[in-house]
């Protein structure tokens, strides 16, 4: 079977020949490209035929089929060395969102949030009343035929209200203490944040996309069954069964902690439960993970990206991944994936060793 084959069996319920093997390159690459250790036949499309050269199935390469359009405001990105800074301008005040670029990890940081009070909330709301959005659906196309046999066409949903301004906007400790400070503005902030939010996941809907996810980045130690009750699992039910009725499958990255949310995270409908990390560096061994979700979902994971590195000698590694692949072909729900990405200092021939324990020890 394919890549593509084995996965859409999965999806469908169906049996594969071997646990298919679908990992995120996308972080691991990047940073080649910015160490300038990236071979030259692999630069720009050729991304896509580095997962092939490798053996890895292809699904994921964040990705937004909309395009957002500000109407009203004034929006600025600068960068200034290894700063980036966004400011907003509405008849309400200015907001200014700072990141700083890490060398080291390749990655960028926030500095300043762009909401941090409760001061902010006029200009933030005025921002998102005059945003709206465009398909942008040209990407998704042109993937579905360069990726062919390898893998599946998957776009973004937007996050849930909630972690948007957890992962983006706000930031937890500011989030809480909004929520706690100014209760009646924080909850018009959500509602409205959840409407636009709405607008751009039915631009997702209706993309050439098979497989649709929300980037949850969810992590169980930072929202808690509370707030996940509260203010995520409403938006992902409504949008978990517009996917499946629009005959797609629905997906959701878990990429921190799983102990406390992965059962009420897959009694929440999703398809796919993507990028779940177990221990050493998660808090749940893998051969705990399906009994902790329940009947039901996909579970996509299972090698953390630490497991790419010198970190881990070779013995440590094969023995990890085939230890993983002994739970995973138990049972047809499983897929191999990297919880959550190969990082910057990933070896190249352990992400291409995968592939060879997975038609060793692989197979059903």
């Amino acid at each position: 079977m394919t890549n593509r084959e084995r996965i859409l069996a999965l999806l469908r319920g169906e049996v594969p020949d071997q646990v298919p093997w679908f990992g995120d390159l996308d972080y691991w690459y990047n940073a080649l490209v910015y160490k300038q250790q990236l071979p030259e036949k692999y630069a720009g499309d050729g991304y896509f035929q580095l997962n092939r050269d490798l053996g890895v199935g292809f699904y994921l390469q964040g990705y937004e089929p909309f395009t957002a359009v500000y109407e009203g405001v004034e929006v600025l990105v600068k960068e200034e060395k290894e700063e980036r800074i966004t400011e907003i301008h509405t008849p309400f005040g200015s907001l200014t969102e700072v990141q700083r670029f890490l060398p080291t990890s390749c990655s960028w940081a926030y500095t300043k949030h762009l909401v941090e009070t409760a001061d902010d909330l006029p200009a933030f709301r005025y921002w998102l009343e005059h945003t709206r959005y465009e398909p942008n659906y040209a990407e998704a196309e042109r993937r579905a035929k360069i990726i062919g046999d390898n893998g599946v066409t998957l776009c973004y949903l937007p996050r849930s209200p909630f972690m948007l301004m957890v992962a983006l906007y706000s930031g937890i400790q500011n989030l809480v203490y909004l929520d706690l400070d100014a209760p009646e503005e924080f909850a018009a902030t959500m509602e409205l944040l959840e409407a636009k939010a709405d607008e751009a996941a039915q631009i997702a809907l209706e993309s050439p996309a098979e497989c649709l996810m929300i980037p949850e980045n969810l992590s169980s130690e930072v929202v808690g069954l509370r707030y996940y009750a509260k203010y995520m699992q409403p938006y992902e039910r409504k949008w978990v069964k517009l996917i499946q009725e629009a005959g797609k499958f629905s997906f959701i990255h878990m990429d921190g902690t799983l102990r406390g949310l992965i059962r009420p995270v897959a009694e929440t409908g999703f398809r796919v439960l993507e990028a779940l990390t177990p221990a050493p560096v998660g808090d749940l061994e893998i051969e705990e993970l399906a009994a902790a979700a329940g009947p039901g979902p996909i579970l996509w994971g299972g090698l953390p990206g630490v497991y790419f590195t010198d970190k881990v000698t070779d013995g440590e590694f094969d023995a990890f991944v085939q230890r993983v692949l002994g739970v995973m072909r138990q049972e047809p729900r499983f897929v191999l994936g990297v919880a959550d990405q190969v990082p910057p200092d990933g070896i190249w021939e352990r992400v291409a060793r995968v592939r060879e324990l997975v038609e060793l020890y692989g197979n059903y």
